[in-house]
């Protein structure tokens, strides 16, 4: 085995919230005598955006204050000990590299716009140190797909039979523990939910997602789907539905903030099909991967082109920002109350189906012509697994900007028909009650 070369590394975690397969940690501790983790609350994700919104609201800071709490005693299971700050990183970090030593810091690879300009602060700050960054939530890895990003498809399918051809999918990566010795003194806590700038709330008796956040909830919702419920052997037959937790897998919160590893997931199905069944529902969830790492990848290639309003297509639309239009949309005010009862979904719960989601975001920007890139910030806030690659790459595609060829418009009325012709997904979201 290789010598441990330096004495002090700091693992600061991103959306990689977890100790399964996690290769910045892996590094960390294979290198390195001494370990300290930290992640940050950084303030610029609680304030507003130029539309208005704040960038994450209460219900995705909820989450993520649960999975942080997680993986902070998980962490320390490993005797790592994670230090958290509601700051901006490049301060905190020049002050604990100073303090400890420090010649490594350790993270995931981001390339969107918000975690570059973090990346070049702290350069900026620490210049001495290594920033190591790792692409770590991808199913397929970018080392295997292209050396040229410029090379990915623009059409899902190609991609798709591109990788499934040629890719192998690496297996998990193991975690070891290390000494007692390497926990710190740690005067750090998590930040509540009212010093974050929000009210405590209660779960919605409705919500479609009542879970809680962290590694640990993730995996056990990953066997209740898989293996003890078996709910993946039909998940193709029931993905489009509207009410309920088990119409679809849920694993997306916990993927976003990589509470879980996309790995994990399709590992534990290849047990699944070898013990139980390989259908096209156990496919599927496979295939959902995919589309997950293909959106990934459209921004590696276009970069900050994927948040402008021409799109990675460069087109022209007219488009408003008509403001009562915009309120009636996330109030669930329109005239069509099947995108009403989604809205209110989001709006109660900070979960929406993927259906839903289609619908809505169709009727937005193809029905009212709206700025694509509002819906897309308001996602962005609302939604608990928002995820800036898939978000705004759905975004784009439904408003016909980005990689659907067909440039289609979803029926509302006829969606409804088809997927809610029994009216108790709006009936649950639009009765009115006297209290």
């Amino acid at each position: 085995m290789q010598q441990k070369q330096e004495k002090t590394s700091i693992i600061w975690f991103r959306n990689n919230l977890r100790i399964h397969d996690n290769v910045s940690l892996f590094k960390a501790i294979h290198h390195h005598e001494k370990v300290i983790a930290v992640y940050f609350f950084d303030p610029k994700y609680f304030e507003k955006d130029t539309f208005g919104f704040k960038k994450t609201e209460k219900f995705r800071a909820q989450f993520l204050i649960e999975t942080v709490t997680e993986l902070k005693q998980n962490l320390a299971n490993l005797n790592i000990t994670l230090l958290t700050y509601f700051s901006n990183p490049e301060e905190i970090l020049s002050k604990i590299c100073a303090d400890f030593s420090v010649q490594s810091i350790y993270t995931q690879k981001e390339w969107t716009r918000d975690e570059v300009e973090t990346n070049k602060a702290i350069k900026k700050k620490v210049p001495t140190v290594q920033l190591i960054e790792d692409f770590n939530q991808f199913l397929y890895h970018p080392n295997a797909v292209s050396t040229d990003f410029s090379n990915i498809p623009n059409v899902f399918t190609e991609f798709r039979k591109g990788v499934e051809k040629k890719v192998k999918i690496d297996a998990e990566i193991p975690i070891s523990k290390l000494n007692e010795s390497n926990l710190i003194e740690n005067f750090t806590k998590i930040p509540s939910l009212e010093e974050l700038g929000f009210e405590t709330f209660d779960t919605h008796r409705n919500s479609a997602f009542p879970f809680k956040g962290g590694e640990n909830e993730a995996l056990k919702r990953l066997n209740y789907y898989l293996f003890e419920s078996k709910k993946v052997a039909v998940y193709k037959n029931t993905r489009n539905g509207l009410v309920g937790v088990d119409y679809s897998t849920k694993f997306s919160p916990w993927l976003a903030n990589g509470s879980i590893s996309p790995k994990t997931i399709y590992w534990e199905l290849k047990k699944f099909e070898k013990e139980f069944t390989a259908n096209d529902s156990t496919y599927w969830v496979i295939f959902e991967l995919i589309w997950r790492d293909y959106f990934k990848y459209i921004s590696l290639k276009y970069g900050n082109k994927i948040f402008s309003i021409g799109g990675i297509l460069d087109r022209n639309y007219y488009w408003n920002s008509n403001l009562k239009n915009i309120n009636n949309w996330i109030e669930g005010n329109t005239k069509d109350d099947f995108v009403n009862a989604n809205m209110i979904e989001l709006k109660e719960t900070g979960w929406m189906s993927n259906r839903g989601r289609q619908n809505v975001a169709s009727y937005f920007a193809k029905e009212l012509l709206l700025d694509w890139r509002i819906g897309a910030a308001y996602f962005e806030s609302m939604l608990m697994d928002y995820d800036v690659h898939s978000n705004y790459g759905n975004w784009l595609y439904v408003s016909g900007v980005g990689n659907d060829p067909r440039d289609r418009k979803f029926n509302t009325k006829l969606q409804a028909q088809n997927y809610d012709g029994n009216y108790k997904f709006r009936n649950l979201w639009l009765e009115k009650t006297l209290f």
